[in-house]
Order: C-alpha cells, then structure tokens, then sequence
C-alpha cells in the first residue's frame, strides 16, 4: 500500500533530548526508545469514512514523537496499518451500496491527502490487512499448531467448501500475562470487549474474551485462501501484531493509538505477540479522546468534525494542527469554534512574527521548545515559548539576524506547523 508523500523535515541547530512518554500501563514517565533506533508502530485507521479531529489528533501526537525522535538524533521505523477489511466496513458499504473495496480505496485516500496536509510524516511501512493476509494465516497456523489456539464450529451456510474447519480464537488462558496491558478486571474487560468489536456472547468459545484471529467464510463477505485455515479472513488484533513484528521485530518502543485501543486492541495483540514468540510493544501509549459538545467524538455517534471538510471550507491545515496541538495529548477534550479560532488568530501572530530579518534571540526558545517536547510530548507548554518569543518579536522587536528563521524552520522540524 503506498503511503502519503512525505514533508520536508528542515534542519536546526543543536539536537533535542532524550524523550520520555507515560506508559499507560505503568502511569510511569520513561524512556520512549534507548536508541540508536526508535521503533513506533501506531495502529491505523479502518477506512469506511472520512478522518475526523480525533484521528487527527492521535496521528498528530504520534508525528510529535516520531519527530522528536529525530531531532535526538535517532534512526526511526515507524510501521502502521489499514484494517482495509473488517465488518464495520462491510456494514457501511451494504448500507451505501458501494463495492467494499471501492470504500476502503476512497477513504484510504481521503485520510492519505488529510495527512499529507496536516504535515504528518509517513510510516515507512504501511500494509493494508489484505495485502498481508498469507503473513497472518501463517501466524495463525502456528498458534494452532502449538495448541495457542482453537476452531470454533460455524453456522450452517458459512465456510464455504470446508465449513468444518471453524472459526479460529486464540486460547487467552495459556498466557499468564494476559491483562497486564490495560489492567482491568474480568467484568469490565468483557463489558468493553462487547462494546468494543468483540463477541462475549460467541457459541462455543472457551472464555467470553477469546479473541477471532480467522473468520471463517460467509455468504456474501469477501474472502481469502487461509491454506490449513480454510477460506476466510483475518481477525482484527493478529493483523497489527504480524504488520508489527513483521516490519518492527520481535520487540519495538512504543504501540501507540486512541484511548480506546488499550482494551480489546493492544491488550489482544501484545498477547499474540507473546504467543508468536515475541515481546510486542515495550510502552503502550494512548491519546485521549475528542470530543464535539461534551460527548465523544466518534463514527457511530455522528457528531464528527471531518479535517476534509475543514479543508474544503478554507480553513488553513496548519491552524488545525495547532488547535490540537493546543491540548496535551493524554487528555480529553472538545473541538469547537472557540479552538478554532484561537489556532487561527496564533498561527497569524506566529507569521508576522517571523515575516522580518531580525528578532529576539532564538536560542532559549528552541531550547524550550526541546525540553516541552522531551518531557511527555507537552506541546502546550512549547506552544506557548513560541508565543513569549512572537509577543516579545512583535511588541519590542530584536537585532538578532536570522532569528526569525530559525524560529520558523524550527516550529516546522518540532511541531510539523509551516509558517
């Protein structure tokens, strides 16, 4: 699958520092990668509509550590993932009567153009669960093999010329490790894995929260040889562990996504991960949510702020970016006017700031910028030394020639905004 094309990342003097996260399993701040080399993969979108603030906001977050990261001097492989075929995708075509795949091509490069406009630097890989479907059937044979999984029988109609093969679940009782991810109780996991693209309910598992790693044939769903597996298509949590170890190794820094993703998501494919023979992510890392209105925004809700049509009414990228970048990325909050127009009036105060030759000396705020950024990815905080810089630029001036520049190239290379 071929990626959005990638900004250029200007060069600035002096290098950042070591960056440290919270992850969210601890709550503890450590180390996000020991280097040479970062390893981030952060779980993407399932394309059946358009991208929203909160997928921005959680691509946006990531783009700060991917870029922080290289300001440290680090090589960075960052790996991502389109679940470009899933249920909720096949629901949304038989509702609008589109080719399933017409779908997820259309919104895959809907979601390709709103980054590229937003300025989010690209995975360097980045595979579609179609595409790696030989990959994940042959991980789920070996799990199979090892007695790490089980077939679930079907119903009458469904897997196709061998339907006594059966649905495949992993066995989560052979793994000791199992909830050290999210940390919740039995109760609460099984309450979110109903809501969350699980079957509790499921005839013939072993544990309510056995998760699919292979749905068998069904009439009318699309469908792939699985070889020993029979017919059918990959379950959602395998697809990012196999796109992760494959591209990442068998332990990599930092699995990062939505809040949302810690339970069923991360939880399910560290432990295939585990199962597979691997460690997964050493640092799960997890944006808070957004909201419109006091409520989650969110697909199923419809209460979405597309960054397609923010585009389409001329609202500039770069003061969308910077409306979330107004917020840390740990916490929740609301998208509305007031935000908006907040990014929009700094984003204008940034530009004539840095429109002259001369201005205040560069060197503390790029420095401030740095520390913010280093510690937790605080981009309030390096917002604001980027506004005490333009205030003083703008209200008292400076002889410092070059400074507007280095300001700019440097808000470009830390934060991803272009001025």
């Amino acid at each position: 699958m071929l990626t959005w094309p990638s900004p250029h990342v200007p060069q600035i003097p002096g290098q950042g520092g070591e960056v440290r996260i919270v992850d969210s399993t601890t709550d503890a701040l450590v180390v996000a990668a020991p280097g040479p080399v970062a390893r981030l993969y952060v779980c993407g979108i399932t394309p059946y509509d358009a991208t929203h603030l909160g997928h921005a906001a959680t691509y946006i977050a990531f783009d700060l550590l991917h870029r922080a990261w290289l300001d440290a001097g680090l090589e960075v492989r960052y790996a991502s993932n389109v679940t470009d075929v899933d249920d909720p995708l096949l629901e949304r075509a038989k509702q609008t009567g589109q080719a399933w795949d017409e779908l997820a091509a259309e919104q895959t490069a809907l979601f390709a153009e709103d980054m590229t406009a937003l300025a989010v630097l690209p995975p360097h890989t980045y595979l579609g669960a179609v595409e790696t479907i030989p990959l994940v059937a042959r991980s789920v044979a070996q799990l199979l093999d090892q007695g790490l999984a089980y077939r679930v029988p079907v119903e009458e109609g469904a897997g196709g010329e061998n339907p006594d093969l059966g649905d495949v679940y992993a066995d989560i009782s052979v793994d000791p490790h199992f909830g050290s991810v999210a940390g919740l109780d039995h109760d609460e996991t099984v309450r979110l894995f109903a809501e969350r693209g699980g079957d509790p309910q499921r005839s013939g598992k072993r544990d309510p929260l056995d998760p699919a790693l292979w749905r068998r044939e069904r009439p009318g769903e699309p469908s792939w040889d699985g070889g020993a597996l029979g017919t059918g298509r990959p379950g959602w949590h395998i697809e990012c562990t196999v796109i992760a170890e494959d591209a990442l190794g068998s332990e990599f820094d930092v699995q990062g996504g939505g809040r949302d993703l810690c339970f069923p998501h991360h939880e399910m494919s560290t432990a295939h991960a585990r199962s597979l023979g691997g460690l997964g992510a050493r640092s799960h890392v997890h944006a808070g949510m957004v909201g419109l209105d006091g409520e989650k925004m969110s697909k199923s809700l419809g209460n979405l702020v597309l960054v397609s049509r923010l585009r389409a009414d001329g609202v500039d990228p770069m003061a969308v970016r910077l409306g979330v970048l107004a917020h840390h990325y740990r916490t929740d909050w609301d998208w509305d006017d007031e935000v908006l127009a907040t990014a929009t009036k700094r984003l204008e105060r940034w530009r004539s700031a840095v429109s002259g030759n001369g201005g205040p000396d560069p060197d503390s705020t790029v420095a401030a910028v740095r520390a913010a950024l280093a510690a937790d990815l605080d981009a309030p905080s390096a917002l604001q030394a980027v506004d005490t810089w333009a205030d003083a630029s703008l209200s008292v001036g400076g002889d410092v020639e070059g400074a507007p520049g280095i300001i700019a190239r440097m808000v470009d290379a830390l934060l991803g905004v272009r001025l």
